[in-house]
């Protein structure tokens, strides 16, 4: 007997789920979300993938005491557990740690998307376990923005990720020219960390291009934006935005295009960014030539550009990708000095924008209240966190000192690594590095519905249910609609809630109290509820929304601080204002961050003859990161039954590389094998390999075989400030792969036996 009934909510959308016979078969698209994503066609396949983690499990070589040189993480089998067993082991490992070597040596990273769902939300839920037990090392930052997410705050006052936007209403009527670094790209407006009723993004976007609105995309690959031809392109090399904003505000500041009204009302330090601007502190004049060598864009087409954008209402936008670099503090920072150059920041449809076209969410509506979601328990041990993607200096370096934000911190010595809906494995670079270090904890414990690559490099793994098979919350705070995520299936195999996994482990260590108080499904929407009616706006009681299946939210255009700004309202700055030159950050002495934003050279150039391509690792069209990469869509769009990789006719053609084949990419980092699309939509000298290909790597030679980019890219911080992870500045050389391919056996199952 089909169900089409049962309402859900995913990163990918709303939908309903269709079961037949016990199994999720279909996610048929909610009824309000004209533009639904076709990554929904991903999730039954995936919510019964044969490689689902079916019982608790326990790496043999750890049971049994021998040493990770004999069984190393990643190449040993696992002794299946009842669950009591695991339960306790997992506790009294815990246990252990806290009384030999303190509650700092648990790391409780955990990062990742996980669910949509609010209260099942499995980081949040395994921090406030870690916070009941005694407290843990956490993570700050994140891998999606985490150098802007520094760097702005001392800039603007806030951090203009998650606080701030331009509508696509307000740029439909009033922008005249966007300016949009990084493009639009249409694919990450296919998610939402939260879920989404409807997607508003893309629908959003192309009645910004009906209004006349010139948008032009700066980017290494055509395409990146909806509009097709609409969209101007200009292509530019990866990593080099920061000198075409310079160029940029050189020929402004030469040919007197500048809003100096704004900049001595409204800022702080321009005349100090002026003199780098015309080499008075280092001798290097900034002009557009100077800027033309750097990006690859003609010297006259950046001078016409500053023009076009001083004579007509302009919007400028960056995308998170822009920072994932190193140096990524500088592009940002950059975005918000040539808008305030240009003086309309504060006016509707003008001045700055971040992370347009990074989720489906940026444009739209923000509520004022707080939306339903796991309720936290403070860290005893708050103040210690490291940042997110500086993880494996800390594994292989306990006790070493780091700078990060203007402090002066040490890193702790790491025993227990526990992960819970994330996968380290692809969000991190330097997967080789990264492996190794990932051999250095006591134990590693691993909370999760499948054998990722992650769990296959565990010691203990703990089978979590899906989202279909537990009753949770979809809610974002840039969302109209919040939506109950009702359970459609039976759990898989043994597998049982994060929550539950947690409470029983709670309930061994003695803080099941502290654990349970105050978080039920019913209580964080009450509480949400509440809130919502000190704002005015009315809500259904949970009994009602739960019959429902959703409840629907007034659209709220998000609220301008820069708009305050222009009122006179100081920002919360030193200065209260724009900090074009910050006091702060020139005194931290810091030489890969200066008090000015500024153009440093990278650290891969100087490899740039023996590994003559720039890599741009970006996020998957078919997939949310490495989520559900064992779904049919992510699965149908692979080549060679590997992640396909785009190349410029001319680099393959020069390389002896036909469209199709499979192609081995590497530096003296790894190597990794691709299908090659040979297309001129990526610009020469470039290739764009996708993030989230499971990790497949050949345990004698190191190939990765599935067609990971992390094992090419560089894993060190974006600078001293932000330590922010800097996976888009890579360099690589490819050839044809001449051999027999191997087989791909990135979604086998590891070696199991029975206790």
């Amino acid at each position: 007997m089909a169900d089409v009934g049962v309402i859900h909510s995913s990163h990918w959308g709303a939908f309903r789920a269709r079961v037949e016979d016990g199994r999720f078969v279909e996610a048929v698209p909610f009824e309000a979300d004209g533009r639904p994503a076709d990554l929904l066609e991903n999730m039954p396949g995936a919510v019964h993938a044969d490689n689902r983690v079916l019982r608790p499990a326990v790496r043999r070589g750890w049971l049994e005491g021998r040493s990770r040189d004999e069984a190393p993480r990643g190449d040993d089998e696992f002794v299946e557990v009842d669950w009591d067993t695991a339960i306790d082991l997992v506790a009294r490992e815990i246990a252990r740690v806290h009384d030999e070597h303190g509650p700092a040596s648990v790391y409780g990273g955990s990062y990742g998307w996980s669910s949509a769902g609010r209260f099942h939300h499995a980081q949040s839920q395994l921090k406030r376990l870690l916070a009941a037990s005694g407290g843990y090392t956490g993570s700050t930052g994140t891998y999606s923005h985490g150098a802007s997410s520094v760097i702005l705050p001392r800039v603007i006052g806030y951090d203009a990720n998650v606080a701030d936007s331009h509508t696509w209403d307000e740029i439909a009527e009033n922008t005249e020219t966007w300016l949009m670094l990084g493009g639009v790209p249409a694919r990450s407006m296919k998610v939402e960390s939260g879920g989404m009723g409807a997607h508003r993004g893309v629908p959003g976007f192309e009645k910004v291009l009906r209004s006349g609105v010139r948008a032009i995309s700066v980017n290494p690959i055509r395409g990146e934006s909806p509009g097709g031809d609409a969209v101007e392109w200009l292509p530019i090399r990866p990593g080099t935005d920061t000198a075409l904003l310079i160029g940029l505000a050189h020929t402004l500041l030469e040919e007197g295009r500048t809003d100096l009204a704004f900049l001595d009302a409204h800022t702080v330090g321009f005349d100090r960014f002026a003199a780098y601007l015309r080499g008075e502190t280092d001798g290097t004049e900034k002009t557009a030539d100077w800027a033309s060598a750097i990006t690859g864009v003609p010297a006259d087409d950046i001078r016409t550009l500053a023009r076009d954008l001083a004579g007509t209402r302009t919007l400028i936008t960056a995308t998170w990708s822009l920072q994932r670099a190193e140096h990524g503090e500088q592009p940002h920072w950059l975005t918000v000095v040539l808008a305030a150059m240009l003086g309309g920041i504060g006016r509707p449809g003008e001045g700055f924008g971040i992370g347009f076209g990074s989720e489906d969410g940026v444009g739209s509506t923000r509520q004022p209240f707080a939306v339903p979601q796991a309720p936290k328990l403070r860290n005893p041990l708050a103040g210690t966190e490291i940042p997110v993607a500086r993880i494996v200096d800390a594994l292989e370096s306990p006790g070493a000192e780091y700078d990060f934000n203007g402090e002066r911190r040490t890193y702790p010595d790491i025993r227990l690594i526990y992960w819970a809906g994330g996968n380290p494995f692809h969000h991190h670079q330097d997967l080789m590095r990264m492996q190794a270090a990932w051999q250095r904890p006591d134990t590693v414990i691993v909370q999760e519905p499948w054998w990722t690559s992650t769990a296959k490099r565990a010691d203990i793994v703990l089978p979590a249910t899906t989202s279909l098979e537990r009753d949770d919350i979809g809610a974002k705070s840039n969302d109209t609609w919040i939506l109950a995520m009702k359970r459609a299936i039976d759990p898989v195999g043994e597998a049982l809630d994060d929550r539950e996994i947690l409470h029983r482990i709670a309930t061994r260590l003695g803080c099941a109290d502290a654990f349970d108080e105050g978080a039920t499904l019913r209580s964080v929407y009450e509480k949400s509820r509440a809130d919502a009616a000190g704002h005015g706006i009315e809500l259904p009681d949970f009994d009602a929304f739960w019959e429902q299946g959703y409840a629907r939210v007034p659209a709220r255009a998000p609220h301008s601080r820069m708009r305050e700004l222009i009122d006179g309202v100081p920002v919360p700055t030193p200065s209260g204002k724009i900090e074009i030159f910050s006091e702060t950050i020139d005194s931290f002495g810091y030489d890969d961050c200066l008090g000015h934003p500024a153009w440093f050279d990278k650290h891969e150039d100087v490899a740039g003859a023996a590994y003559p391509l720039r890599l741009i690792s970006h996020q998957p069209t078919t997939r949310l990161h490495s989520q559900m990469d064992v779904g049919a869509l992510s699965r149908a769009a692979k080549v060679a039954g590997r992640e396909a990789c785009r190349m410029n006719p001319d680099d393959a053609a020069a390389r002896g590389i036909a469209d199709g084949e499979v192609i081995r990419l590497f530096n003296d980092r790894g190597a990794c094998l691709a299908g090659v699309v040979v297309t001129a939509d990526v610009m020469p000298g470039v290739v764009a390999l996708p993030t989230g290909a499971w990790l497949d790597l050949d345990g004698e030679s190191g190939l990765e075989r599935h067609g990971n980019p992390n094992v090419l890219t560089a894993d060190r911080g974006t600078s001293k400030l932000a330590q922010g992870p800097t996976a888009q500045t890579a360099r690589v050389e490819v050839e044809r792969y001449a051999a027999e391919p191997p087989r791909v056996e990135a979604f086998d199952l590891p070696r199991l036996s029975a206790r």
